[in-house]
């Protein structure tokens, strides 16, 4: 090989592979979730895309201990530490954790459904804990790598709230506040972390396993798009349920399906 191969990126080249993971490989793409923006999906699928997610919700403080644990760095550490309590909150019933169940409760769902995780698909759970497990056994800058699919989240955020807003109204408007937050919180720890993966990502090896690491989260978060298209049929499937009958049962994928 020449010598060339092994010379770090600029930061101008490093950004810009960084960005096109994102362009080809982030979640907006799915079908699953271009159904949902464009109002196709049935209350049941968005229920089930509720539960599932917050699956993925509430172990985000966990991955971000997980950095936080690893990381050396005190200046690090604190800046890190701002996205646990965005999610954990400063007191019971704040945070995101708290919203997205604030969410799940708008669109009918139970809060003890939700949270015994009775809902989460095989594939979610295990999509999931495998993003907690890269977390804590990856070298710090990629796992903070992994998070900058917040690059892309800003626009999806903006695109989600106005599908919810105009497709779903049958969720109370209190129940996207999780949404609203995160047009201010998403662009700002984007712009941390793509700071911090610059920063420390700085031979060409870890530059490529950044950009693998982003790639890897967006394979976390598309396979859980999948499994929940597999398990509830077809995007266009009517649905006999409504936001007052909707159970853990009604919710569970029905026999046959997987």
């Amino acid at each position: 090989m020449c010598a060339e191969h092994f010379e770090p990126w600029d930061r101008e080249t490093f950004v810009t592979q960084l960005r096109a993971v994102g362009m080809t490989r982030y979640h907006h793409l799915h079908p699953f979730h271009q159904a949902m923006n464009r109002g196709a999906l049935t209350p049941e699928q968005i229920r089930a895309w509720i539960a599932n997610r917050f699956y993925y919700q509430e172990h985000i403080p966990m991955k971000d201990a997980a950095i936080i644990a690893n990381c050396p760095l005190p200046e690090v550490r604190r800046l890190w530490l701002q996205r646990i309590r965005d999610h954990d909150g400063e007191r019971d019933g704040e945070g995101g954790i708290a919203a997205w169940l604030k969410l799940a409760e708008a669109s009918g769902l139970a809060r003890e459904e939700v949270l015994s995780g009775q809902l989460v698909l095989p594939a979610t759970r295990f999509a999931v804990d495998a993003y907690v497990t890269f977390a804590r056994q990856q070298p710090w800058p990629l796992a903070i790598a992994s998070s900058l699919t917040e690059l892309f989240a800003p626009d999806l955020m903006r695109e989600r709230l106005a599908a919810f807003e105009r497709y779903y109204s049958w969720i109370a408007p209190e129940g996207l506040d999780y949404f609203r937050a995160r047009l201010q919180q998403a662009p700002r720890d984007a712009s941390q972390a793509l700071e911090l993966t610059v920063r420390f990502c700085t031979t060409r090896q870890l530059q490529e396993a950044a950009v693998q690491a982003l790639a890897f989260k967006c394979d976390v978060l598309w396979s859980m798009l999948d499994a929940l298209q597999f398990a509830y049929g077809p995007l266009a499937a009517e649905s006999a349920l409504t936001p007052s009958n909707t159970s853990a049962a009604s919710l569970l994928p029905q026999e046959g399906r997987l």
